[in-house]
């Protein structure tokens, strides 16, 4: 799909991926939303896409996607802006990093009720609509963890396994529909989150991960976009992740010996 003349809704737009896939978006002649949980966050990257686009037409409502009602007024709200909502990119999302025993269930539960249900609020909001219209795309953000359980990520890595299995089962039920799903693995990529996990990653967790390299967040979005553009379900950046998707199942023992001898490395030092 195209992004010009379309209104695309971005959940977690007001940072990060989110933030340069909006920039990404309004370049390619979309009209955008952004729904994050800080207001002051979403008025500060409001003001900045438009100074960085003369003339964008952007709209922001402050949410947390971890409660249905608030995006639901949000997505209403971001409706009667701009229009119908024709692409939604769920990139809200939240990671703690850390060992199992020392993670509280609190966490577990934060981390699935924003990185899952978070995004199936979101799909709930503006499916049936598009549906009704036959036009529109859903792009749900998951991580190269959802391919993957690494180590530390025991709260992470199940609530972005949950999206793969969400996108798999969506994209079935909507073929046909001219409504497409994409769904997208970014590997570690350089964002005020990331800088928040690394407060908590244990040094197992860095050291198996680094395969991966580090991103810059418009470089996902480019990515992530090119993917909307040429119809892609499954949108992996980089080549370990490209190999991840398509060789995991193939690989998992070599590659749980891999990332356990990267582990005892990282402790012994």
């Amino acid at each position: 799909m195209q992004l010009r003349d379309q209104h695309v809704l971005i959940t977690g737009g007001s940072s990060g991926i989110g933030l340069a896939l909006a920039q990404r978006a309004l370049a390619a002649g979309a009209r955008v939303s952004l729904v994050a949980r800080d207001p002051a966050k979403l008025t500060t990257a409001a003001s900045a896409l438009r100074a960085a686009i003369p003339g964008a037409s952007v709209f922001n409502a402050s949410a947390d996607v971890a409660h249905e009602n608030e995006v639901n007024a949000a997505f209403a709200a971001a409706a009667l802006a701009l229009g119908p909502i024709d692409v939604l990119i769920a990139s809200a999302g939240i990671a703690q990093p850390g060992y199992f025993e020392t993670i509280p269930v609190n966490v577990f539960e934060r981390t699935m009720a924003v990185n899952y249900f978070g995004t199936v609020y979101a799909l709930k909001a503006v499916v049936p609509a598009m549906r009704q219209r036959r036009h529109g795309a859903v792009v749900l953000v998951s991580s190269g963890a959802g391919l993957h359980g690494f180590f530390g990520y025991t709260a992470y890595a199940p609530s972005k396994f949950a999206l793969r299995g969400l996108a798999e089962s969506l994209r079935a039920e909507l073929a046909d529909t001219g409504v497409h799903v994409s769904i997208v693995y970014p590997p570690d990529t350089d964002t005020p989150q990331l800088a928040e996990e690394n407060r908590t990653k244990p040094a197992e967790t860095k050291a198996v991960t680094a395969g991966g390299g580090l991103w810059t967040a418009d470089a996902i979005a480019r990515v992530t976009l090119d993917g909307v553009a040429r119809g892609r379900f499954s949108i992996t950046p980089g080549l370990p992740v490209t190999a991840l998707a398509w060789f995991g199942g193939i690989l998992a023992p070599w590659l749980r010996w891999n990332f356990d001898r990267a582990a005892r490395r990282a402790r012994s030092r």
